[in-house]
């Protein structure tokens, strides 16, 4: 894709988001705060980011009409959920209406076969895999592969939905019982030692920039944590940093990415995801960084200079999540307590609703030390409570 001529946007430009959670909440946060107008697109009344927003349209992330509507309203379209029409996106580039990343891009993200086969052609470092159209296949894999592995639908998975880990052969029919009506692939199961993930912005000047490089603690396929910086050679991270920007390179497209790896036992990465937007494992740059993920998208989609990644201090990042006790309406205790230690900061999202594991809100925590900032987070996330609302 060429560079584009830039014109920057200056506010009160208007800025439509496609997806109305906590991402598209802290970008809305950056966009007010210098100026801009800000429409979200999100089928649940008062999300998220429709309390921040100056606009809401209720609507399906599906809904030809909405997002079509969406973006006659605005100058520049962004999304913050994969899960949408991205050939509406299409049609409207095609029309001349500023979207990005593109709807080719995410087309290509929302297939993970697709996906990993873009990378491999590329040379990037991906975990073996093959499509896979009956349970025979899978077998013939596991042959090949060797157990575990993971079977994984091409679309609509996240926070490990769509995803099944087969351990034994017995697993076999389980897993393709669940899954068989839809488009299927077997993924070689990595033996890592940690999970890290890099955000990579490119700007419509063509300049990349990347942020610090950080591990991620995941429970039930739920990020839980955030260890900011990841303690690991200055090898590995220039590997990291590599793929990073060689991703962004291949897809070709402007915006915020952010790329998840695994580290194996040998000291080799390989890129398990790509997500096209701002990440849960951002989150930290907004009291870590220079410039959070969620301000250089919005220099990027109104065509400002990206700002400085550098990282502040070191911290840890944890995720306030649903119990399995409190359904429904809800609210806090313990925000006293929390905030006792200097250098916390509590983000809650305004989700009216909780369950179990769902993400309402995070803590990020800054100290001179990694370690104790990571002590110091889940100790305040400890003295938390949610509580029913009544």
């Amino acid at each position: 894709m060429a560079i584009r001529d830039i014109n920057p946007l200056m506010p009160p430009a208007k800025i439509g988001i496609v997806g109305g959670g906590q991402l598209g909440r802290m970008l809305s946060y950056e966009a007010k705060r210098m100026g801009y107008h800000v429409s979200v697109l999100d089928p649940t009344p008062s999300c998220p980011a429709g309390q921040v927003s100056d606009n809401q349209i209720v609507a399906s992330f599906t809904d030809y009409n909405a997002i079509r509507k969406l973006a006659e309203s605005t100058h520049v379209l962004t999304y913050e959920f994969e899960h949408i029409n991205a050939d509406v996106l299409c049609e409207l580039e095609s029309e001349g209406y500023k979207i990005y990343p593109s709807g080719r891009t995410l087309k290509k993200i929302q297939d993970k076969l697709i996906q990993k086969q873009i990378l491999k052609e590329s040379g990037l470092p991906v975990p073996s895999f093959k499509k896979v159209e009956s349970k025979e296949d899978i077998l013939n894999i596991i042959e090949s592969y060797g157990l575990p592995v993971l079977l994984k639908t091409c679309h609509g998975g996240y926070d490990g939905k769509g995803n099944m880990l087969i351990k034994n052969i017995e697993d076999v029919d389980k897993a393709y019982e669940a899954f068989k009506d839809r488009k299927l692939m077997v993924e070689e199961f990595i033996d890592f030692k940690c999970e890290l993930s890099i955000i990579v912005g490119r700007g419509l000047d063509g300049s990349i920039t990347t942020f610090p490089v950080v591990e991620n603690v995941h429970r039930d396929n739920i990020l839980i944590l955030t260890k900011v910086p990841a303690q690991i050679d200055d090898t590995i991270k220039d590997k990291v940093e590599y793929v990073g920007r060689k991703v962004v390179d291949v897809l070709d497209d402007y915006g915020i990415f952010c790329i998840e790896m695994f580290l194996d036992q040998k000291g080799e990465v390989y890129i398990n995801e790509i997500a096209p937007r701002p990440h849960n494992s951002g989150h930290y740059t907004i009291e870590a960084c220079e410039t959070s993920q969620y301000e250089q998208l919005l220099r990027i989609l109104t065509g400002l200079p990206q700002g400085s990644t550098k990282l502040l201090s070191p911290c840890a990042m944890v995720n306030i999540l649903g119990n399995n006790e409190v359904f429904g309406e809800y609210t806090f205790s313990g925000f006293e307590n929390a905030l006792q230690e200097e250098n916390v900061y509590i983000h809650i999202y305004g989700k009216k609703f909780t369950q179990n594991l769902k993400k309402i809100g995070h803590i990020t925590v800054l100290d001179k030390s990694r370690d104790t900032a990571i002590a110091k987070a889940r100790e305040a996330l400890n003295k938390i409570k949610i509580k029913p609302l009544i």
